[in-house]
């Protein structure tokens, strides 16, 4: 963090001073103090300095619900201490004018003070019961990210606050009564806009979102009451900050001087520290964690995983990192603070002691992104190149429901770029993405009717301009780290080494089943990786088949299937006693009359064998699911799979598969 000087701005008032950036070159120093001595008159130093925006402009309403019956809180007691604090501050409300004494009013709500960080006192309204009533302002607040992104780079930067923002916005005369509040002096209203309305928020930043319109993306950015000039060239700064000046003054909006600081290289701005180089963690949230100690009860663990969530942006695999935090908050589950948790949160401040330097992207520039799963999370980092260096954007990580935890490592790679997909859809709007994975990634999502659930996903996914592309050599310590947790044991070439051996030499098998009844016709498949991944169709046929012309759909919908998986070998199991002896024969011609281009004549080897009864088992499961009128159908004119059920599980099937009778390996 940059240090500060305090220079005086007004020579009639010494101990009016501002602070601006200590490493200022000397001739911006000097330009930059005699602009804001021109301009102190845009700071409030007291409340009386305030103008106040123009009603014209904006002013608060609260539309609250006319069905909603006016809610009188019953008035609380104080102990003599705070009725004192109180009272000074609702005499200082109405020598200023931001409250008013009211009568019978409809709506009452309590006095409640609290505590600060330095001991003084702050004095707030309870409206829990008047925000009920009121509908949620829509109006969108700016993506923080974003905002964090496109402020980092710039050579110069400045800080600027509003003296008591939301006050110098004025309550719609109709509305100020229904934020009636009761003191042991009496009851009051406020004239201007208080702190803790429900939508206080969201009529700031329309107010200033109309106020800065013309600068806002290009050298400046507004967080509701936080504002911010911004200028990749140090010698423009002055001109930016005449800017935003000149339209502070013709609204009447006043800056607070003890919270802006004008001139900086880096700075805090919503709970980031942005600099010249990128987007750094803030140091005080980093403290806050090193300096915490060991929890001794549930609310320390809730204190500690809330302090973690600020930094998750800069934190690889946090959902991995404090999976043994979280296990502690599950509920039904008594408070244990064991070995385990403490490892991990003195392996989370050891990391946290150098946090990684996050990059800002930069317009329609292409960004890559990692993928890493494990048996209780999964994770991502987006990063981009620059110069062949390649840098972090964006860490994300999702702890794995109980379900999500059966899922096969390629659907959990999948949940993986939805989950990034979701967290980080500004950047998937604004870039192309370029998947790095070893893995098939590519094959299961643009052949969806593997799972519901990756049709869900692979539509969810269409709307980015997404590619895939095998992951190469990593460029970052930080990132060879993300990637190495993610595979112990093994290094990314002997990773692509096994996927190439998966998809080209490695033999399937493909067991197919179908059955016939008077609700139609029923077909299962059951398609086995050569390491013993399985995935499972059943499918319903609208149309009434023999036994055999069933076996024959259930064949075709297993080739199609492995088609789309890219495989090249494979072994077709079907039940002897219909069609094994003429199947090398009669299902080349088959499939030449149902597809415009064999599968098998595109292939290297084919082989058909007969089913054992093992495997005539698993098939009737799901081929006799296939016959009821529940599932979705299958036109005979249009071989679309619709697949209503699917599992994927991964077992030893080598037991099974000894004594089959099987043809010779056949090369197409």
């Amino acid at each position: 963090m940059e240090e500060l000087d305090e220079v005086s701005i007004d020579p009639d008032q010494p101990d009016r001073k501002v602070f601006i950036g200590s490493r200022l070159p000397d001739d911006i120093r000097k330009q930059l103090v005699e602009f804001l001595r021109e301009r102190r008159n845009s700071f409030a130093w007291s409340h009386e300095d305030m103008i106040g925006i123009d009603p014209e402009v904006m002013v608060h309403r609260l539309q609250v619900d006319p069905d909603h019956q006016p809610v009188k809180q019953k008035r609380r007691k104080f102990a003599p201490e705070r009725n004192k604090v109180i009272n000074e501050e609702i005499q200082k409300l109405l020598d200023i004018g931001s409250v008013r004494e009211v009568k019978y009013p409809d709506w009452l709500a309590n006095v409640v003070v609290v505590k600060k960080k330095n001991g003084k006192w702050r004095v707030c309204i309870d409206f829990t019961d008047l925000n009920k009533a009121c509908p949620k302002d829509s109006f969108p607040l700016p993506h923080i990210d974003m905002l964090v992104d496109a402020t980092a780079g710039h050579e110069l930067l400045s800080f600027m606050d509003a003296y008591s923002g939301y006050n110098q916005i004025l309550m719609h005369p109709d509305d100020q009564e229904k934020t009636a509040f009761v003191t042991e002096r009496g009851i009051f209203c406020y004239k201007v806009m208080p702190f803790g309305l429900k939508n206080a928020g969201a009529t700031y930043q329309r107010l200033v979102n109309k106020m800065f319109a013309k600068m806002l993306g290009s050298t400046m950015e507004v967080y509701i009451d936080d504002m911010l000039v911004k200028s990749l060239v140090a010698q423009q700064h002055i001109d930016h900050l005449r800017q935003s000046f000149d339209v502070l003054d013709q609204y009447g909006m006043k800056l607070n001087p003890t919270k802006c600081s004008f001139g900086v290289s880096s700075g805090k701005f919503l709970g980031y520290l942005v600099t010249q180089r990128g987007v750094e963690a803030n140091p005080d949230q980093i403290r806050s964690i090193e300096n915490i100690e060991s929890p001794k009860c549930m609310k320390d663990v809730q204190k500690l995983t809330g302090r973690v969530a600020a930094l998750n942006r800069f934190i690889s695999k946090s959902s991995e990192k404090c999976l043994p935090f979280f296990n502690i908050l599950r509920k039904n589950k008594a408070f244990e603070w064991n070995d385990d948790c403490e490892k991990a949160l003195q392996d989370l401040k050891t990391y946290l002691r150098s946090p990684p330097l996050l990059s800002k992207p930069k317009d329609n520039e292409i960004l890559f992104i990692y993928l890493a799963v494990s048996s209780t999370a999964v994770s991502a980092v987006l990063i981009r190149e620059e110069e062949s260096v390649q840098h972090p954007v964006y860490y994300v990580s999702k702890t794995l429901l109980d379900a999500e935890t059966r899922y096969s490592r390629l659907e959990k790679l999948a949940l993986a770029l939805v989950m990034a997909a979701r967290k980080l859809r500004p950047y998937f709007q604004c870039h192309s993405i370029k998947v790095l994975t070893a893995y098939p990634l590519k094959n299961i999502l643009h052949k969806p009717e593997l799972s519901g659930r990756l049709t869900k996903w692979a539509v969810e996914l269409s709307e980015y301009d997404i590619s895939f592309h095998p992951r190469s050599a990593m460029k970052s310590q930080v990132l060879a780290d993300f990637i190495a947790d993610f595979t112990p044991g093994e290094s990314v070439q002997a990773e692509q080494e096994l996927v190439a051996l998966t998809i080209t030499t490695g033999i399937w098998t493909l067991s197919v089943d179908g059955s016939s009844s008077i609700k139609g016709s029923g077909l299962g498949l059951v398609l086995e990786s050569p390491h013993g991944d399985i995935l499972e169709q059943s499918i319903h046929c609208g149309f009434h088949a023999t036994n055999n012309e069933a076996e024959y759909e259930a064949l075709i919908a297993g080739l199609d299937l492995a088609k789309s998986l890219s495989v090249k070998i494979i072994k077709v199991r079907i039940d002897f006693r219909r069609i094994f002896n003429r199947a090398n024969t009669q299902i080349r011609e088959y499939t030449s009359r149902r597809t415009s281009k064999p599968w098998v004549d595109n292939n290297e080897q084919f082989e058909v064998g007969s089913n054992n009864p093992s495997d005539v088992s698993i098939n009737s499961g799901i081929r006799n699911s296939g016959t009821g009128r529940q599932r979705k159908k299958l036109d005979r004119a249009n071989l679309q799979l619709s697949p209503s059920r699917h599992s994927t599980r991964r077992q030893d099937r080598s037991k099974e598969n000894q004594g089959q009778s099987s043809q010779v390996l056949h090369p197409i």
